[in-house]
């Protein structure tokens, strides 16, 4: 999806990765100007997300506008019995946009949620492959601790075994204080909060394989939370045939640190 491996690979891009690149933010340049040209790049986007944006939607206007005219190729997609504002783009068949889906409390709840347990083995994270399955990393950056590797790359051990505790990861990694490493060992440690920043995305329900672009049926996981499974089968009503309910399998948390 994101690979451009030709010369001609913006043609190639999907309708989602061509408007990322034109409404993309860039950094402004650092003062000492080590690129000048970045903001030029992606359509115009420019250091303050300057560029055309007449293309948008804004859909609390399209509200706001109450029955008036719609622009073209839209339209209400309303659904009884479902609360809430629906709107199609006639262009992309299957694509149903909800304006205010979710509550300032209920997005607050979610984004707990994404950081305290969606992150939870056996769900598996981008930190996975590099530091294997990592318990209660939020609670751990609360408590500024830090990821320490327990054995070294080659098998051999760096803390005795019957130091580990229960908060080890098998064979790697574990959390501990800062006044627990020794200084003369110098092992390979993270501040817990420092990775709370790198992740990326966090699996739920079936596990992905992203090496191999698929579902992998045979890595351990959980069912998808009763609560999650319950707003997206009652978000997914309007794209639902009459009579047939949603039912999540498998979900995909991507997470976004500040752009600036």
């Amino acid at each position: 999806m994101y690979a451009e491996t030709e010369p001609g690979g913006a043609a190639e891009r999907t309708a989602f990765r061509r408007a990322e690149k034109q409404y993309k933010l860039y950094k402004p340049p650092s003062r000492k100007g080590r690129s000048k040209s970045r903001g030029k790049q992606a359509g115009g986007g420019g250091f303050g997300g300057g560029g055309d944006l007449s293309a948008v939607v804004d859909f609390h206007a399209l509200l706001a506008a109450g029955e008036g005219e719609l622009p073209a190729g839209i339209r209400r997609c309303d659904r009884a019995g479902f609360h809430l504002p629906v709107f199609c783009f006639l262009d992309r068949p299957g694509f149903y946009f909800i304006p205010g889906a979710l509550s300032t409390e209920e997005q607050c709840y979610w984004i707990r949620e994404s950081l305290k347990t969606f992150p939870q083995p056996p769900n598996r994270t981008n930190l996975t492959a590099t530091y294997g399955p990592i318990s209660d990393l939020f609670i751990a950056a609360k408590n500024q601790k830090i990821l320490v590797e327990v054995q070294s790359s080659n098998g051999q051990e760096r803390v005795e075994q019957n130091n580990v505790g229960e908060n080890a990861h098998p064979g790697k990694f574990k959390f501990v204080d800062g006044s627990e490493i020794q200084k003369e060992e110098r092992p390979k440690s993270t501040m817990a909060a420092a990775l709370v920043r790198k992740l990326r995305w966090s699996t739920l329900g079936l596990q992905f394989d992203w090496s191999k672009r698929n579902y992998d049926v045979s890595l351990p996981h959980n069912k998808i939370p009763d609560d999650l499974a319950t707003l997206a089968k009652k978000m997914a009503v309007p794209a639902m045939p009459s009579g047939e309910e949603f039912t999540a399998e498998a979900a995909i948390v991507n997470y976004y640190g500040p752009s600036m």
